[in-house]
């Protein structure tokens, strides 16, 4: 039995068996290899995607519980007229990336928390953006997501 969705705007009759995590559904029966697996417990965050517009960790989350939801991935995100996200750019700006295996996953949970608050202060971005990073770049994730909302650039001098 096929599970109906629709993965970055486009309609998908899903074939892989219900209890099937949908990260390797997106890896695997999809090809969209930018979600990452990190730990299959749902705690980095590696493997963040928005599913109806909700940040949501794809490692623990069965393909079942996805039927005729909208699921977007960082390969789905798209800014203005399908060029870079507003984050994306930012944090090629900000030089976020060291390694780089996390930085999909916290682009994701980024743009969920500037899309929930609009100008996220620093205490939201920490509650919110539990990702983990190996490299310990939440500095430059703080001064990006700031910068994708337009913050002044005096308010995020202290985050560099």
């Amino acid at each position: 039995m096929a599970i109906n969705t629709t993965i970055n705007g486009k309609a998908v009759a899903l074939t892989a068996e219900p209890d099937t995590p949908l990260l390797w559904v997106i890896r695997e029966e999809l090809g969209l290899t930018g979600t990452k697996f990190g730990c299959g417990i749902a705690a980095c965050g590696a493997c963040s995607v928005h599913v109806d517009g909700e940040i949501t960790r794809s490692c623990s989350v069965p393909v079942s519980d996805i039927a005729g939801k909208s699921i977007t991935t960082i390969e789905g995100l798209k800014g203005a007229e399908g060029k870079l996200h507003a984050v994306q750019q930012a944090w090629i700006s900000a030089q976020v990336p060291q390694c780089g295996y996390c930085q999909s996953g916290q682009i994701m949970a980024a743009v969920a928390l500037i899309e929930k608050t609009g100008k996220p202060s620093d205490e939201q971005i920490d509650e919110a953006m539990t990702n983990i990073c190996r490299c310990g770049t939440y500095p430059r994730i703080r001064k990006a997501i700031h910068a994708a909302t337009g913050q002044a650039a005096t308010a995020i001098e202290g985050a560099a």
